[in-house]
């Protein structure tokens, strides 16, 4: 019996490298070559849940969200929801500003001199410490007359040259009043002046302070704080670093920050002022002035009127490196922050800017959300888009009559501004002879950050978990921040859908290659499971930096270890995180995290509006375990978490936010810490990772979980082995210097 054997070759395949056997090769050789291509693989691609050339439909896959994108306001359906949220986005921003802990405040040493006499009010010159030899400087302007108290008001001045010290110039004035924007010369060349001159003559007591940069402030120069472009390598030294740096990112210090910071202890001097009436105090900047208006207003409660001119809005969320931040605008904008002011006095103006659109993108959401709040007279705007970017004399104007009808300064309205002789940088400036000016620098820089930084840590390290009480702090500050900078925890019931695209019988077992779709995020991953047919109710979660390839052989039958789950009746999981597998367009692996088009290197560009890859790879191992916990069709009991290679740090951080939901974790560090990343670029870079005692620190948060640890030695888990004696756990957090998948599983199963 002969048969006839036919071979058709695919010359785009690799069986075309027949054409490189010898001639003198048989036939039996060339089937054997032939088969082995076949064989050694069982299949000719990774398994997939997707067609080839398919990526998931997930949001993130698209082009990451800048400060030019859009930012609505969802108005809260209730007042108990809108408190919750408040809550967790004012806990956002002070986390993003380096704020939280809030920093020690030490003494101001606030020094006023140079009072001139302008017949109806006074100005005298200011200076004080917001941090140890860091000056705060401006100008104080009070009434001649004050009966009683007075009402406080902050102007920051925003990005107008030279701040304080402005002067627009004749011509551009007189082109000004002509337009109907401004009504005297001196008024219009320095609008900053006027307003705080106008808003004295009100009866108001007024601290104008400069922005970094600006003025008088010039420890740290303009050119860095408004204008650094690239990063600085001699700054960047973890023991020793300066400001933008990815050390001081991962520790949230920030130019922005150091900012707000300044206008928190702006506050401070105003209050400690016998005239000012604390019940009375309010703040409005326009532009970057704007930005610290709301923010200040956001998260400081002594504040009872905000005016934010020309900058709240749904589009351009501020273009400056100085009103941006890491973590600051992820999943929320400036209109929300403006909200949280509800139900205080909250003033607003737009103009031929970003703002323009306002009237219907933005404020009826305000005026429905204060509404909400039972105030719907206490907002308000002035739409004037015939003016282009501006604090001009009919913005001023509507500022004064917001400040009459709501402190109730009991003048006639409307309210004219008369015009005023200005003063120029001679009669203002705070430093002289007597009063030098203060040294600056990069050491000074470098001094000024470390400050901050041991003061921060000083503090954390003072509620290290010992005990249960510690423990509850270090839960409430390293646990609300991390919440905060990962913005995400378990999905709930029916957030989360499985989508079973291919099925296969596997020994005793079946094997499952599908989607799991997180509805309310947008996202896809592509997963795998291996489900035993004694299945005994218990997961295993095999994170791997392969993806779920990484749990199979190249036939596609499960790897040895993951075969002993399986014969122990236990069900196994691998998932595709972001940027592996199947989420991949070409196939190789990701070596920098995506940044914004923005050619300046600064972090907060990028991750004050998106979440770094690390953050999203965490999301995903969420995703993944509220599915398991709350998928009804199969009910799992007991989820475990195992993850050996580099994405041991991932679970790690993702058992913070994992409420308990995970049995046991087995995971090797490789002593991984967040302080090490020198690139904001890093597919490991994380936002303040190492600020709340680094991974030791969220590690931490996972007690009373039982997780066994390698990488790691009993002295560099210190913190995390506090954390579980003080939850009554000491034997549930196991240390090992090597942990291979065997140890590993053995763990798992307790055998």
């Amino acid at each position: 019996m002969i048969v006839l054997v036919t071979f058709h070759f695919d010359p785009s395949s690799h069986i075309s490298a027949m054409t490189t056997l010898p001639r003198n090769c048989s036939i039996f050789v060339l089937i054997a070559a032939v088969w082995s291509s076949f064989a050694a693989g069982g299949r000719a691609e990774p398994l997939r849940a997707l067609e080839p050339g398919k990526l998931p439909a997930d949001v993130r896959l698209e082009k990451p969200k800048d400060l030019d994108g859009y930012f609505p306001f969802a108005v809260p359906k209730s007042k108990e929801e809108w408190t919750k949220r408040a809550e967790r986005v004012r806990r956002q921003m002070l986390v993003s500003q380096g704020l939280w802990p809030m920093p020690t405040k030490s003494p101001l040493n606030a020094v006023v001199h140079g009072k001139i006499d302008m017949g109806d009010y006074t100005v005298e010159k200011v200076y004080f410490e917001s941090f140890p030899g860091f000056y705060v400087t401006g100008s104080l302007f009070k009434p001649k007359k004050i009966d009683g108290k007075a009402p406080g008001l902050l102007h920051p001045h925003g990005h107008w040259a030279n701040g304080r010290f402005h002067d627009k110039g004749l011509a551009a004035v007189q082109a000004e009043i002509k337009a109907g924007a401004e009504k005297y010369e001196d008024s219009g060349r320095n609008h900053l002046q006027a307003r705080a001159v106008g808003a004295a003559r009100l009866g108001c007591i007024v601290f104008q302070y400069d922005m970094i940069g600006y003025a008088d402030s010039q420890q740290l120069p303009q050119s860095l704080v408004h204008g650094f472009r690239t990063q600085r390598p001699d700054m960047n030294d973890p023991k020793n670093f300066g400001f933008f740096s990815t050390p001081a990112e991962s520790h949230l210090e920030s130019a922005m920050g150091l900012q707000t910071w300044n206008s928190i202890r702006s506050l401070d001097f105003l209050l400690s002022l016998p005239e000012v009436d604390p019940q009375r105090i309010g703040i409005s900047g326009a532009s970057g002035g704007g930005t610290q208006t709301f923010m200040l207003a956001a998260v400081d409660d002594r504040v009872s009127l905000a005016f934010p001119a020309v900058m709240v809005s749904t589009a351009m969320q501020g273009g400056c490196t100085c009103e941006n931040a890491c973590v600051l605008r992820v999943d929320t904008g400036n209109i929300e922050f403006a909200a949280l002011f509800a139900p205080k006095p909250l003033g607003l103006t737009a103009a031929d800017d970003w703002t323009k659109e306002m009237r219907s993108k933005g404020f009826p959401e305000l005026k429905a959300h204060y509404t909400l709040m039972g105030a719907p007279d206490n907002v308000f705007l002035l739409d004037r888009t015939e003016f282009g970017h501006n604090y001009n004399y009919v913005s001023r104007s509507a500022y004064y009559t917001w400040l009459n009808k709501h402190f109730k300064l009991g003048h006639e309205e409307p309210i004219v501004e008369q015009d005023f002789s200005r003063l120029d940088v001679d009669k203002l400036t705070v430093w002289d002879a007597e009063h030098p000016k203060p040294a600056g620098g990069d050491d000074f820089e470098r001094k000024l950050v470390k400050h901050w930084h041991d003061d921060a840590q000083q503090q954390l390290v003072a509620i290290a978990p010992k005990d249960k009480s510690s423990l509850e702090k270090w839960r409430k500050v390293a646990g609300g921040a991390i919440d905060a900078i990962l913005g995400r925890s378990l999905p709930g019931k029916g957030e989360v859908e499985w989508d079973n695209s291919k099925e296969t019988p596997q020994g005793d077992a079946i094997r499952f290659v599908g989607v799991l779709r997180n509805k309310t995020r947008g996202e896809e991953l592509p997963v795998l499971f291996f489900l035993p047919k004694n299945w005994d109710r218990q997961v295993v979660i095999w994170l791997s930096e392969k993806g779920k390839n990484g749990l199979v052989k190249d036939d596609g039958s499960p790897t040895a270890e993951v075969q002993r789950l399986i014969d122990a009746g236990v069900s196994v999981c691998g998932v595709d995180l972001l940027f592996q597998g199947e989420s991949l367009a070409d196939g190789t692996a990701v070596s920098k995290t995506r940044k914004v088009a923005n050619n300046r290197e600064f972090a907060g560009y990028t991750f004050g509006y998106n979440h770094t890859l690390f953050a999203q790879r965490v999301h995903d191992v969420l995703t993944v375990v509220g599915y398991v916990k709350h998928d009804d069709a199969h009910s799992a009991e007991k989820i475990n978490l195992i993850a050996l290679d580099g994405t041991g740090p991932i679970a790690a951080v993702a058992l913070a936010q994992c409420e308990g939901a995970i049995r046991k974790a087995a995971i090797d560090t490789h002593g991984f810490r967040f302080a090490g990343v020198t690139d904001y670029l890093d597919v490991s870079f994380l936002p303040g990772g190492a600020k709340y005692g680094d991974l030791p620190g969220i590690l931490a948060l996972a007690a009373p979980t039982n997780v066994s640890v390698s990488g790691e030695t009993a002295e560099s888990a210190a913190l995390a082995a506090g954390a579980y004696v003080a939850a009554g756990a000491k034997n549930s957090l196991v240390l090992g210097d090597k942990q291979d998948a065997a140890a590993a599983v053995k763990f798992v199963l307790g055998k």
